[in-house]
């Protein structure tokens, strides 16, 4: 039996009943209607794969021109649709016609119940393969930015970053959903990516999606998609980042910025594995494994009501909390020897080594920025550096800023040191919002935010 819906457009109740009882033993599901007028609303509540139409619908006529311009009009819906056309009527120039106007096959009636299941079946492949190359040209699309600057490995040797490690392979293997904590910076992106990498769905898509990043209006239409006309500037139907990640991975960043109406219809595609695309009422199967992540305390939040308890089962059947830089010991220097490498090689340097000054330096600092930082330090030594070693010097650590980093203590809870991080950066830059979230590595929106959670 063929994975397909077949819907069939006929006036002639016969036509209908002989189509439908042959082919609901080939096919997965077949509709039927006596009106091409009713187009519209069955394509808008069904996923049709293959269009049966016949060509004349008022009695007299033979020429086909009804045919051609509905078939002009379901192809302005989705060019993709795969439409047959059927007539009584055999005429080589017509069916010419309608394979120039965008038809995929041409049927006589009456027809062979063989040579009918061969042209569905031909149809059928052909709508296959349609929608794989249109998925694949829209992840290219939306994962170009991540394909271009690739991902960085785990390096660590900490006993925190050996647990994480060993729990991580356990988890990888099965698709078991996973929250990772930690503060900004940590690594909770490379984490994720690294869970996808050991998975069973290694060789299907990653999909980021930066929650914070997200505008609430937008939200809907990115992560499920539209059809065309549900709004104004939606010319075409999109695929949300859902339906481009089916099969694969989808990492949710950032899940403790959204607000709790979006947070509901987030919990609702999780529980019912299916997402409707705006201006649509057809549900769609997703079938994704589920990594989330962020820095704020969701179960807090939970007890101020600020974030669904059921959101938060659903999402962390594994919790991973990263711990951040300034507590992993000597692998502050792990990363930033491997940092140094990387990015000596990006600037065809020959940097071989880090001073001794510049290495009790990279030790004693507290990295606020944690992974992130050190990286954005390594990066612009590398850059600065003139000779075969990094010194004190090109890391640019300045003693006021060592001192004011310092200053801050270990234990001070996250939502404090991030709220006096954002006040750092946005007094150093005097205001400028673009400058200040380069810094701290966030977007425009995620930063702004920020400034109306912390009131700044």
């Amino acid at each position: 039996m063929l994975d397909a819906t077949v819907l069939i457009i006929d006036d002639d109740d016969d036509i209908l009943l002989s189509a439908r009882l042959f082919l609901k033993q080939q096919v997965k599901q077949v509709i039927t209607c006596k009106s091409p007028k009713e187009i519209n609303v069955l394509l808008s509540k069904n996923e049709v794969d293959i269009i049966l139409l016949d060509m004349n619908y008022q009695k007299g006529a033979s020429d086909g021109r009804e045919g051609l311009y509905w078939l002009e009009h379901i192809l302005s819906i989705d060019k993709d649709y795969v439409v047959i056309l059927m007539t009584a009527f055999g005429n080589v120039e017509l069916a010419v016609k309608a394979i120039k106007n965008g038809a995929t096959d041409f049927i006589l009636k009456p027809w062979e119940n063989e040579k009918l299941f061969a042209t569905i079946s031909a149809a059928s492949k052909l709508r296959e393969s349609t929608r794989k190359v249109k998925k694949l040209e829209k992840i290219h699309s939306s994962l170009q930015k991540d394909l271009t600057r690739g991902f960085e490995n785990i390096v660590g040797q900490a006993d925190g970053i050996k647990q994480l490690q060993a729990t991580l392979l356990k988890v990888a293997p099965t698709d078991a959903n996973v929250l990772i904590l930690g503060e900004n910076g940590t690594g909770k992106q490379v984490f994720a990516y690294e869970i996808h990498g050991n998975s069973q769905r290694k060789n299907q898509v990653f999909m980021h999606v930066d929650l914070g990043s997200l505008n609430e209006n937008l939200f809907e239409s990115e992560l499920f998609g539209y059809a065309k006309g549900a709004f104004t500037d939606a010319k075409e139907d999109k695929p949300g980042r859902f339906e481009l990640a089916d099969g694969g991975t989808i990492f949710l960043d950032e899940i403790g910025n959204l607000t709790l109406p979006l947070q509901a219809k987030l919990l609702s595609v999780l529980q019912n594995r299916t997402v409707t695309r705006l201006g649509e009422s057809k549900e769609r199967k997703v079938n994704v494994r589920l990594i989330t992540a962020t820095n704020m305390p969701l179960n807090e939040m939970v007890a101020k009501n600020t974030f669904r308890q059921d959101l938060l089962f659903r999402i962390n059947t594994v919790e991973l909390l990263l711990p951040p830089l300034r507590k992993r010991g000597t692998d502050i220097l792990l990363l930033a020897n491997h940092f140094m490498q990387s990015f000596s090689s990006k600037y065809h340097k020959e940097i071989r080594k880090l001073s001794h000054k510049a290495e009790d330096v990279l030790l004693n600092y507290k990295w606020p920025g944690n992974v992130r930082e050190l990286q954005h330090v390594l990066e612009r030594a590398v850059i600065m550096s003139d000779g075969s070693e990094i010194s004190e010097e090109d890391l640019q650590l300045s003693p006021q800023r060592f001192a004011q980093n310092n200053s801050i203590p270990d234990e001070m809870a996250l939502e404090d040191m991030e709220k006096m991080m954002v006040q750092k950066a946005i007094d150093k830059h005097k205001g400028n919002i673009s400058k200040a979230a380069a810094e701290l590595g966030l977007t425009r929106a995620a930063l702004y935010r920020r400034i109306e959670k912390f009131g700044i």
